[in-house]
């Protein structure tokens, strides 16, 4: 070892970077009251979107620096990184976004070297966190009714108020005391012990913000989201008062943009989130409030647990086999793992890079309710005992420049990972009457959201849809996404001749950006009655005016509202 290895000043360097990019996504974070406040829809999409990107820019920062102040040959080393783990560990004890500060950690070494040197010595593949943190000022507020539930309500809204005026106060607080009785069972609101506990700070996404907390008496608790929404020229409306813990889930759901909230100690708020959400995994409630890289932290050190403490196989996930990618999940595990294939179907005009950019562009959009959100991963290594045999074969025979055996371990260079889902084709097949209707209504409407959150989906067959466990429809296959102004609808034209009309081959030119709706009928739906069906609900999809007037409402700056929770008794404008 060279007398005076950096192995501090490193680290320390380390550390300075994560600083640079902590205060950077604050700033971007505490702007979001005043774009709410000020209506600024397009300018939140821009910041939800500049966020994103902030982290790898912020890592490839740093790692530039290193590479700058320090000898190169002697700082890849990483035989001396042990040191450099320490010496941070040392650093990052007494912060408050310590279990953060480790995945900042993680991404600069990886940076720095190639992922087949990662190791727990070197970097933090466990964390060093402890599991029981230190007691830290209260992040919540508590509101006791004491037998007046107005009272109560009325100085919440007061607490938390905005520079705009609500639009009407009282009739919101009668709405939302009616709401609340309406919810909770008639003892609840009679209980001397009953409390309100809310996060301190206010949650920003989209168009709307957001109260979160719980509702709490000495035996029981309700989740509790209260969402406002500004209505431009009216004021504040206090839009709902939702306490069901299935409906809150589906607010902080993987389908969702990244909220944005002040956190001083994200992993106290991710606990008091746990605590009303139980059913939600770490990982996903990280990712939800922006700290995407930190939940793929928590989602990689679940499945390394998974797997060393089950007998699950991987297998093929089950549906039909893509064109483009190859899927495969752990039966007890809810993720379905998807790797680009060596060879497309001829009829796919991509190629890999295209798929890798189409899939990104998915983290950084607005995936409004109806896109499942993908972590990109590297160089995942795993026990050869780990994969069904006829499940391995198939991987080695479509994907063999991704998927390698090295001895007893299985090596995926690159996949990504999604929340699994079961197909849309396989869930109708085995759909009544009335979950088919509801399911080709949530379709269509996932079509449509996505068509004016500016997204046209492309590929839209229903084997490339998902039904979640809350029964929402989601697109999940993403090689053919592109920006709907990208697309140019058009009619079919009308035959000139007999011949024309006889002919197998259009008798018009397509272009590459061409769309036909009025072919969509046979191409989406095989089953005569589901066609019927979804004319009948969706038909002006089939119609290239209607797409042509949502293109024009994108091009003239309009963001559309698309509420992830119901709304009762309120026009939907």
């Amino acid at each position: 070892m060279p007398q005076q290895w950096p192995a501090a000043d490193i680290a320390r360097m380390i550390l300075d970077g994560f600083d640079n990019y902590r205060e950077h996504f604050r700033q971007i974070t505490d702007g979001a009251r005043a774009r709410f406040e000020q209506a600024q829809w397009q300018e939140a999409q821009v910041a939800s979107a500049a966020r994103i990107n902030l982290y790898e820019e912020k890592v490839s920062e740093v790692v530039a620096r290193l590479h700058q102040a320090f000898d190169g040959e002697a700082m890849l080393d990483v035989t001396y990184w042990p040191l450099v783990k320490s010496a941070y560990i040392s650093l990052i004890d007494l912060r408050f976004d310590d279990e953060l500060s480790e995945t900042w950690y993680n991404s600069a070494f990886c940076g720095l070297f190639r992922h087949d040197l990662i190791s727990d010595g070197c970097m933090f593949i466990h964390t060093t966190r402890p599991s029981l943190r230190r007691a830290r000022a209260a992040q919540t507020r508590i509101y006791k009714p004491e037998g007046e539930l107005s009272s109560m309500l009325e100085q919440i809204f007061v607490d938390y108020s905005f520079s705009e005026p609500y639009a009407d106060l009282p009739g919101d607080l009668r709405r939302l005391e009616a709401q609340l009785r309406e919810n909770l069972p008639d003892w609840v609101c009679k209980d001397p012990e009953l409390a309100v506990e809310l996060f301190s700070s206010v949650l920003y996404r989209n168009k709307g913000a957001y109260l979160v907390g719980r509702i709490y008496t000495h035996d029981e608790q309700w989740p509790l989201v209260i969402p406002f929404l500004h209505r431009e020229g009216r004021g504040i409306q206090i839009d709902a008062l939702i306490t069901d813990e299935a409906d809150v889930s589906i607010i902080f759901s993987f389908t969702r943009s990244y909220f944005m909230v002040d956190v001083p100690v994200p992993a106290e708020f991710i606990g008091f989130l746990k605590r009303i959400l139980p059913g939600k995994h770490i990982a996903e409630l990280y990712t939800s409030i922006g700290f995407y890289k930190h939940g793929k932290s928590e989602f990689y050190r679940s499945l390394i647990n998974h797997l060393a403490n089950t007998d699950d196989q991987f297998i093929m996930a089950p549906g039909v086999r893509g064109m483009v990618m190859s899927v495969f999940t752990l039966p007890g595990f809810n993720t379905v793992f998807k790797i680009i294939k060596d060879r497309f179907a001829p009829s796919k005009n991509v190629d890999r890079a295209t798929v890798i950019e189409k899939y990104r562009l998915v983290k950084s959009v607005d995936r409004v309710g109806r896109m499942a959100d993908t972590q990109e991963f590297a160089d995942f290594r795993f026990p050869l005992s780990k994969f069904e045999p006829a499940c391995l074969a198939e991987l080695l025979e479509v994907a063999a420049k991704t998927v390698e055996v090295e001895g007893d371990t299985v090596l995926i260079r690159h996949c990504w990972t999604e929340r699994r889902m079961t197909p849309l084709n396989m869930y109708l097949e085995n759909a009544n009457d009335a979950q088919v209707r509801e399911a080709l209504e949530d379709y269509g409407l996932a079509i449509k959201q996505l068509a004016a959150a500016n997204i046209f989906p492309g590929d839209m067959l229903l084997k490339n849809f998902g039904v979640t466990r809350h029964g929402r429809v989601v697109f999940y296959d993403y090689d053919e996404i592109c920006f709907l102004t990208e697309a140019n609808f058009r009619h079919i034209p009308a035959p000139r001749t007999p011949e024309d009309e006889m002919s197998s081959e259009p008798w018009y030119s397509i272009g590459p950006h061409d769309v036909f709706p009025e072919e969509f009928p046979p191409f989406l739906f095989a089953d005569a009655g589901q066609r019927r069906l979804f004319d009948e609900l969706h038909g002006e999809l089939y119609n290239a005016d209607y797409w042509k007037g949502l293109q024009a409402a994108i091009r003239a700056g309009k963001v559309i509202d698309v509420f992830p929770y119901r709304r009762k008794g309120l026009d939907n404008e």
